[in-house]
């Protein structure tokens, strides 16, 4: 087993997915929609992320992933396709809820999730970071950070999604070194979450690497993440803007496997894919309605990093 790679994996379904109109201004890889105007062309975009959703959980399940998928009837969450923003779980039984710029996005975060968690995993502390809100600093949990959890490094794109201060603060809680660095695209805007440039798996890693602005951090960041002789993957501007880097890797029944999206994996070429399969298994699926969002397969998954319960004697799971 992997530390880096959880087996078990939180999933939600939306019945009312929508582009956030409320987070286009900062997400370049939020493609810009003219809300539909007809109930029915909302209710075929719902209809068509639920279903990708299902085959997202479909796949992961035959991998021999664990996977618990939540319902999500609420209309007024358009995102909540995205639980990883709001909640990250790490071993020992901790729990991170994290504070979300969004205003529309906050309600996201659910205590039934949680409940059902401490009901099912060994649960020991939950850390709530929601209150930073007020004082407008945020930080999106494993979208704004990558996490090395072998190494302890938090990686982060600095972001109005990524404060400093928020950043320090959890990693001083959750015991990681932060790694803090500027990161653009090619027309010069900041990157939005460092999941859509960066994937960190056991034995390798993929990053946009040219994406970081500065010279130095670029170096630093590559040496951090090539230590103990881990694999690293340059990813180009256009494999990074078809969501090549958001990726996870999870532990599945015969071995890890890569999550992706179908859309990711044709970008990537032979030398990067047969450096990806020395370790791991491809998964690709296909989820173009939910990518219509702004975020791809990572983006959809929140890794449980936490011990199970013991199932009880004659108690059904």
């Amino acid at each position: 087993m992997s530390v880096q790679a959880p087996s078990a994996v939180v999933l939600v379904r939306p019945h009312n997915f929508m582009p956030n109109e409320a987070t286009a201004l900062d997400n370049a890889f939020q493609t810009a929609l003219q809300m539909p105007a007809h109930p029915g062309d909302r209710q075929t975009l719902a209809a068509a992320a639920r279903h990708e959703v299902s085959g997202l959980a479909e796949a992961l399940e035959a991998a021999g992933v664990t996977v618990h998928v939540f319902e999500d009837h609420d209309e007024t969450r358009p995102d909540s396709v995205f639980p990883n923003n709001w909640l990250s779980t790490h071993a020992g039984g901790r729990i991170g809820i994290f504070p979300m710029y969004a205003p529309n996005r906050r309600h996201e975060r659910r205590s039934d999730i949680l409940d059902f968690l401490k009901t099912h995993y060994r649960v020991q502390d939950v850390i709530d970071y929601s209150g930073l809100e007020m004082d407008s600093v945020f930080l999106e949990g494993t979208g704004a950070m990558v996490l090395d959890h072998g190494s302890r490094v938090a990686y982060a794109a600095r972001s109005r999604r990524a404060d400093p201060v928020a950043l320090e603060r959890f990693c001083t809680n959750f015991g990681y070194e932060p790694m803090l660095f500027d990161a653009v695209d090619a027309d010069g805007t900041a990157i939005y979450h460092t999941n859509v440039m960066m994937t960190v798996a056991t034995d390798f890693a993929m990053v946009g690497v040219d994406l970081i602005r500065s010279a130095g951090r670029r170096r630093e960041v590559m040496e951090r993440l090539a230590a103990g002789g881990r694999a690293v993957i340059e990813l180009s501007p256009y494999q990074i803007s078809n969501f090549a880097g958001n990726a996870i890797e999870l532990q599945g029944a015969e071995g890890r496997v890569l999550a992706l999206s179908r859309r990711a994996l044709g970008t990537l070429t032979a030398e990067q894919k047969a450096v990806i399969e020395r370790n791991c298994t491809l998964l690709p699926v296909d989820v173009p309605t939910i990518e219509l969002a702004g975020g791809s397969v990572r983006c959809m998954i929140a890794g449980i990093h936490l011990d199970r319960r013991p199932v009880p004697a004659g108690v059904g799971g």
